[in-house]
């Protein structure tokens, strides 16, 4: 999703049912093409791009460290990093985004904490059967809102059907709302991704279904048993809510998204700060999905310092050579 900006260059508080993610502020410019993007999704799951099309758009770029964190799902990496695959055109890092339920927890956007699991073990067997339980989950809530939507005069049965049978071409896939929204636009029910999570399908709307699934502390720990860094996602509230994010720090969290491409300068100051006073690792990323940009656009407006990338590396027990004045191909 595009980052709304004001006239005087600074972001909008955009309706929090189309994006939770752009806060108001000076915007961030880059110095450089970043050379890092931990935050990624492809049409495994709720992106766009085929991950191999990901990577290469991501190559063009300038990114040499990528992470391909599709919700739930560890199906792209696990294509990209199949016996027989050519080489890649930069370090990937396998990742997975845990959407998970936080029950109990006031005043979150859509009563949600998305925890990425950065650099998770691709042959834990424990952690692919959690992330089948929450596809199986997500396949349930798709069905329910697309008869909801039935119900409600929009049915989108033939674009959901037509969904299915792509996704079913794919192993592990998962499904979301975006797939939805999309169904909703091919059959021109809505004018945009944006449009049909205002009006319909966010929270609170005439279709919107709760999740169901793992909550924080369970996310965490599954990242942690497989082997990968938490990180608390796009979560622009943690210098106010310091003590929720140290309650999670103390639970195993490891790390909080610092650089989003949606947040102000302040809104990263801020986040940086609460990384340091509680030893998390900064991560940062585009959440590029694809709807209304390519990834090119989207990496115009990233900034995520290398140091972010061999930070995470190291506490990963792995090497990483970034290439400082590398040029885009």
């Amino acid at each position: 999703m595009s980052d709304d900006r004001r006239s005087d260059g600074t972001a909008s508080s955009r309706d929090r049912a189309t994006s939770y993610r752009a806060t108001q502020g000076k915007p961030v410019v880059p110095p450089h093409p970043s050379r890092v993007d931990l935050h990624t999704h492809s049409c495994r799951s709720d992106g766009v791009l085929e991950p191999q099309e990901l990577v290469a758009a991501a190559a063009a770029a300038g990114v040499q460290v990528l992470a391909l964190s599709d919700h739930d799902t560890l199906a792209g990496v696990r294509e990209l990093t199949a016996a027989g695959k050519p080489a890649l055109p930069l370090e990937l890092l396998p990742a997975v985004e845990i959407n998970s339920v936080a029950i109990g927890i006031p005043q979150l956007w859509e009563g949600e904490l998305h925890i990425l699991g950065l650099g998770v073990d691709l042959g834990d067997e424990a952690f692919e059967a959690a992330l089948e339980r929450q596809r199986g989950l997500r396949l349930t809530r798709f069905n329910r809102i697309v008869d909801r939507l039935g119900q409600l005069g929009y049915p989108i049965a033939k674009q959901a059907g037509e969904l299915l049978a792509r996704q079913g071409a794919a192993s592990g896939a998962a499904l979301g709302r975006p797939q939805i929204a999309r169904c909703l636009v091919a059959a021109r029910y809505a004018s945009t991704v944006d449009d049909a999570m205002r009006r319909l399908l966010g929270r609170g709307k005439p279709a919107y279904v709760p999740r169901e699934g793992l909550g924080p502390n369970e996310a965490i720990s599954a990242i942690r048993a497989a082997g990968g860094l938490p990180s608390l996602a796009h979560f622009a509230d943690a210098s106010e809510r310091r003590e929720l994010v140290k309650e999670l720090s103390g639970v195993g969290l490891g790390g909080l998204e610092v650089h989003y491409r949606h947040f102000g300068a302040e809104t990263i100051a801020d986040l940086a700060e609460v990384a340091r006073e509680l030893r998390l690792v900064a991560t940062g990323g585009s959440d590029y999905h694809g709807d209304g940009e390519t990834y090119a656009e989207a990496h115009a407006t990233l900034y995520v310092p290398d140091e972010d990338a061999t930070n995470l590396f190291a506490l990963l027990g792995r090497r990483l050579s970034i290439r400082a004045g590398a040029s885009p191909s």
